[in-house]
């Protein structure tokens, strides 16, 4: 066994002597400084260990966040490891979406990407270690078989009729196993551990299974993979892990991380420490539910802006400061809860807006013509780029006799408290005339098709020299000068709070807002000619915008991130 450690990379990192522990913000940290106060540990190292088998989601933010966080906060080091043990369901895709996800947000990894399969060698290795010692054996049952003798958290599982095989039988059939004779799923290796125990996950788990599956970086070269329970706490002590931080499903199987290092490891050792994973509300957070979506086409792919991915968000136009706001504002707690979705929209708009320039663009268009107005004439009113952040000046934008506004913003029969446009009535343009409507132009079907109304063109500061006011300001385009645009609306993409709590007869499928993508054709300021990919903008009295990827400049696409109206601020001050 000794001689099998000196082939295990050992890395630590050791904090200067008299090193000023920092102050702690979570139980993670407390227990962080302990280990440190203590001398449990010299330093801190962590790692994110995703599997390669879909897109990173905003649950997986929270935990880059804290991972990374962490290390940084200690002066220590992050690992990236990709946990490649099921080659079935792994691909060369969510390896790169991953990296660029991490990347996106901000961190960086210590040193080269670490992968499971780096230690497929030494962990067969170590498996021959504990069937030496009797503590695992090979196994003749099918999955189904094992899992009908595990028993039930009351009731003692059977023990396996292979159980009690010859140290020199199971060392012969494991390399055979490793070697190709057997069919997938006809044998496995079990740690020969304690049927009887209360925890599930103690009852002869097992360590290995035989899948005649081309691994995207080990090709053929291995025929059985390891599980997750056996290859994970044994790359955490490889690459000198002091704290491994994972979701609260794990606190089950912490027994057995801890069973299996006591087997192989010497010196220190890492320490499994679990938190709430984070759930969100009106949406999925499963791999196997994101996968389904997009596999039977309810969205576009793992990045279309409904989804609750990393990729998602950023083509839907959240940020990286943003979400990592989120994540702080979430926290770190020891019990699971669903968090409200308002919060991370209200997140995204405090942080576009102090950056999000501000633009006018008319979703639904309705043509008005000023017949007061020169035919020929065309002036330029100046728009403040963003009222909170001075730096960002200002912009011409041109006006003349024929623009469109927001066919919302006029009712022919308004109720008592409308404030907008009618007829007879007055509104200011934003930044600058008053305009009153004089006269409603329909189709032969009665359809409003265009409004007539005239100018004070006393009032281009937004002033009445008479003293008159108006309670209303629209925004609205110049006809001649604006460009077309299309919209995509995006709302929540489930109507079920939580979609996972499936009715009985139903699919979580079956929740889906069919509201949740809109397709609008609109008009926008010419000031976003040539307008850069992920450029986030104000519209004016309409919600934060981004450019989708796809725009080009003949067919510029913009995607709805977040409407204006928080509704996380009514939430928290009605609870207030």
């Amino acid at each position: 066994m000794d001689i099998l450690l000196t082939t295990v990379c050992k890395i630590f990192i050791h904090c200067d002597i008299g090193m000023e522990i920092p102050q702690s913000t979570n139980f993670i940290e407390e227990i962080i400084n302990e280990d440190l106060k203590n001398n449990v540990c010299t330093g801190v190292i962590t790692r994110f260990p995703p599997e390669p088998n879909g897109y990173l989601h905003i649950g997986h933010a929270k935990s880059i966040c804290l991972n990374f966080g962490i290390a940084i906060k200690y002066n220590g080091r992050c690992n990236l490891r990709l946990d490649d043990t099921n080659p079935e369901k792994e691909d060369v895709e969510y390896v790169e979406s991953i990296k660029h996800d991490i990347q996106w947000l901000g961190f960086n990894w210590d040193g080269e990407v670490r992968h499971a399969s780096d230690y497929f060698q030494q962990l067969y290795l170590w498996a021959i270690v504990l069937i030496k010692l009797n503590k695992a054996y090979v196994c003749d049952m099918s999955a189904e078989e094992i899992a009908a003798t595990r028993g039930t958290p009351s009731q003692p599982g059977k023990e396996s009729p292979y159980r009690n095989r010859s140290v020199e039988e199971n060392l012969d059939l494991f390399e055979r196993m490793k070697n190709g004779e057997f069919p997938d799923g006809s044998k496995t290796l079990r740690a020969k551990i304690d049927m009887s125990s209360p925890n599930m996950h103690m009852r002869d788990p097992v360590m290995y299974r035989i899948k005649h599956a081309t691994h995207h970086r080990t090709g053929d070269t291995w025929c059985i993979y390891p599980t997750y329970d056996w290859a994970h706490g044994q790359s955490d002590y490889i690459e000198g892990i002091t704290h491994s931080i994972c979701t609260l499903e794990f606190e089950v199987h912490r027994p057995l991380y801890d069973w299996f290092l006591d087997q192989i490891a010497s010196g220190q050792r890492p320490r499994q420490i679990e938190f709430a994973r984070l759930n969100l509300s009106y949406t999925v957070m499963s791999k196997r539910m994101l996968l389904k979506l997009v596999q039977e086409g309810y969205v576009s792919g793992w990045d279309d802006p409904r989804m609750p991915t990393i990729a998602g968000l950023r083509r839907r136009g959240y940020t990286p400061e943003s979400i990592k706001i989120f994540a702080r504002t979430v926290g770190i707690a020891k019990k699971d809860s669903m968090v409200d979705i308002a919060l991370l929209e209200h997140c995204i708009r405090e942080d576009l807006n102090t950056k999000a320039n501000r633009v006018m663009c008319v979703l639904n268009p309705l043509k008005v013509i000023i017949t007061n107005y020169p035919e020929n004439k065309v002036e330029y009113v100046e728009g403040i780029n963003n009222p909170e952040n001075q730096d960002a000046g200002i912009r011409k934008i041109p006006f003349s006799r024929v623009i469109y506004i927001e066919r919302d913003d006029f009712l022919e029969n308004p109720p008592k408290k409308f404030f907008r446009l009618s007829p007879g009535s007055e509104v200011r343009l934003r930044y600058t005339y008053f305009i009153q409507c004089t006269d409603v132009i329909k189709d032969t079907s009665g359809n409003i098709i265009e409004l007539h109304c005239t100018y004070d063109p006393q009032t281009k500061d937004g002033y009445a020299p008479d003293g008159r006011k108006v309670k209303g300001t629209i925004h609205w385009v110049s006809a001649q000068h604006s460009l077309p645009v299309l919209v995509h609306l995006y709302d929540r993409l489930f109507t079920r709070e939580d979609p996972s709590q499936v009715d009985e007869g139903n699919d979580f499928t079956d929740y889906i807002n069919p509201d949740s993508l809109k397709t609008v054709h609109g008009f926008i300021e010419p000031s976003v000619t040539n307008v850069k990919a992920f450029t986030n903008f104000q519209f004016e009295r309409l919600g934060y915008f981004t450019v989708d990827p796809d725009s080009h400049n003949n067919n510029v696409i913009f995607n709805r991130t977040v409407t204006l109206k928080d509704t996380w601020a009514k939430i928290v001050q009605k609870e207030g």
